[in-house]
């Protein structure tokens, strides 16, 4: 039985399909195969099709199915510019998303800050990271792609005899032309839940 996620996608799949563009592939940063297109996504490999998403060779058919069909329909021929990094709550018509961001983006990391220092490289290598521009601050940080075009800077404060552990997660700066401001919160959620992923050591 399909449900409703998979309707979203196979929907968004069908309109994708209905007016392909010829220069898809280059504005997601993609390379064509056949008719699918291959790519990275939330650190594993992608191959869009006809029919479904494909994530390290399983269906897709979910949140994440939904996201990487967007990014798909939301093609824009402009690179990604990273900087100036922007803060989720300075896109436009963000803010009734800026709670759950907070919670499920930033928040659900404190308790892993210390895993995530120790686990800097392989999440580096997972997520086709490298460290932050000179400046960004904090204890340490790092910057992620979480689609080809759209970039992440997560910046960590450890915790002290005053502070708890927090994380801050930033955009590059032209982030919403690739999504919408809604899956955009959802990227900043699900890469987050990546990074715990591979720091608990079960990212599979």
């Amino acid at each position: 039985m399909i449900d409703n996620y998979q309707k979203i996608v196979q929907g968004n799949l069908s309109n994708l399909y209905l007016d392909l563009p010829p220069d898809l592939a280059r504005n997601m940063g993609a390379e064509q195969d056949g008719d699918g297109f291959v790519f990275k996504a939330f650190g594993g490999e992608c191959l869009i099709r006809p029919d479904k998403i494909l994530l390290d060779g399983k269906e897709a058919d979910g949140v994440l199915g939904i996201l990487i069909s967007l990014y798909a329909l939301n093609a824009h021929p402009d690179p990604c510019e990273i900087l100036p990094f922007k803060a989720f709550k300075e896109f436009p018509d963000s803010m009734p998303y800026t709670g759950a961001f907070i919670t499920h983006t930033e928040q659900v990391l404190a308790p892993h800050v210390e895993k995530i220092a120790a686990s800097m490289d392989i999440i580096l290598e997972t997520l086709d990271g490298k460290a932050s521009p000179d400046g960004v601050g904090g204890d340490f940080s790092f910057m992620v792609h979480a689609l080809p075009k759209i970039v992440l800077c997560y910046i960590f404060y450890e915790a002290d005899e005053d502070f708890p552990a927090s994380a801050t997660c930033l955009y590059s700066s032209n982030a919403r032309l690739f999504l919408p401001v809604d899956g955009l919160a959802d990227v900043g959620e699900y890469t987050s839940k990546k990074m715990i992923s591979i720091a608990a050591g079960t990212a599979g």
